[in-house]
């Protein structure tokens, strides 16, 4: 037993060293950049889902006016009247006023997924046959649609997404939340990418035609589901169709205000995850930075081989850290101070993501069911 204590230790170590120099890589390797083609690209219509408004919300929103595109629509949906986030749609529409800029409100709820619920009462007031869903804490470069557009006139591509990472606010619990997307998830998807997966789907960016979203069943048989992004991708590859990671980076807002809603936001996106893909989620221990390679080190003895192995870990940890560029002198060496404790949090979310199938969404819980989809926990 002692033996295969020792074995187990080793295996683990190495593994997470391995893991951890190949995510490192990866994250930097180059991206082809396409140059925008110089046919006409057809019109776009633009959904932006709103609940609120969140910090950093008018500079989001208005990267997506300023795209340098022929024809663009742009339309905002919010479930109340008396939504924030209207004010600042309303300033949009008084800088742009040549923008065809629309705005839905509708409460109707089509299912438990409120977002989806928002995205489908805008379809009706859609003119053009490309769609682009994003989140509305997105910020994307004037080039955007230039570069999103162009694989969907491949008749192979059903959808396209972007990769994204994080920015962070003032505070540690932002910071943490920023490192978690930057040093964790998307490392893991540049992984799987590497090795041929086209599973990632993110809100972040879902381009596809309304042609294509009929034949997968519409928005509505997603009005239930949490990774409603996942399933849409998964419906997309059943049709035999390509799911294209583009080739640009967008950045999303990260705010978290303490580390209880910290903990709540990432404990909902590491459930999330692990509700498609149970399997994968269960093997992703190594992928959890310094802490598993210290427990392997532990059941190892911390023999000679094994704190090579823990030194190695480290190295290819700290150079996932290095690899944002996007951080401000300070916020960066705050970062690598936190990072013991971003490690640690991660372990302890993996951990406690298999004691329960709750989530908490905005102020609501629900219990994710074996099919993904959500049930209102009382």
């Amino acid at each position: 037993m002692h033996e295969l204590t020792i074995m187990l230790g080793l295996v683990l170590i190495v593994v997470t060293g391995l893991y951890a120099m190949i995510a490192s890589v990866v994250i930097r390797w180059p991206r082809r950049v396409v140059a925008p083609l110089r046919q006409q690209l057809p019109a776009v219509s633009i959904l932006k889902a709103l609940c609120g408004a969140e910090p950093g919300l008018y500079r989001q929103l208005r990267s997506f006016c300023t795209q340098r595109y022929p024809q663009l629509q742009i339309i905002f949906g919010v479930r109340e009247a008396s939504d924030p986030a209207l004010e600042v749609v309303r300033r949009l529409r008084a800088e742009f006023p040549a923008l065809d800029i629309d705005i839905v409100i509708d409460a109707t709820l089509h299912g438990s997924n409120r977002k989806i619920s928002n995205l489908l009462n805008m379809l009706p007031r859609v003119h053009h046959e490309l769609l682009v869903m994003a989140d509305s804490d997105i910020s994307v470069p004037e080039d955007y649609l230039q570069r999103i557009v162009p694989p969907l006139l491949d008749a192979s591509v059903g959808l396209v997404t972007c990769p994204y990472f994080g920015r962070s606010r003032a505070g540690a619990p932002s910071l943490l939340g920023a490192m978690f997307i930057n040093e964790w998830f998307m490392p893991a998807v540049r992984v799987a990418a590497l090795f041929g997966s086209q599973s990632f789907v993110s809100g972040a960016t879902i381009a596809m035609r309304r042609g294509t979203l009929a034949e997968i069943g519409g928005l509505a048989t997603l009005a239930d589901q949490l990774a409603d992004d996942y399933r849409l991708g998964e419906r997309v590859r059943r049709q035999g169709l390509r799911v294209v990671l583009a080739e640009l980076s967008v950045y999303t807002a990260v705010e978290e205000p303490s580390l209880r809603s910290l903990w709540g936001h990432e404990l909902r996106w590491m459930r999330t995850i692990q509700s498609v893909q149970p399997l994968g989620y269960a093997l992703s221990l190594p992928t959890l930075g310094l802490a598993p390679a210290l427990i392997g080190a532990a059941l190892a003895g911390f023999t000679s081989f094994a704190l090579g192995c823990l030194a190695f870990t480290a190295a290819a940890r700290l150079m996932l850290h290095c690899y944002d560029r996007s951080a401000r002198t300070r916020s960066w060496w705050t970062g690598l101070a936190l990072l013991p404790l971003r490690d640690v949090l991660l372990l302890l979310l993996w951990c406690w993501s298999f004691c329960s199938r709750e989530v908490s969404w905005r102020e609501h819980r629900y219990g994710i069911a074996q099919d993904g989809s959500l049930r209102r926990v009382s």
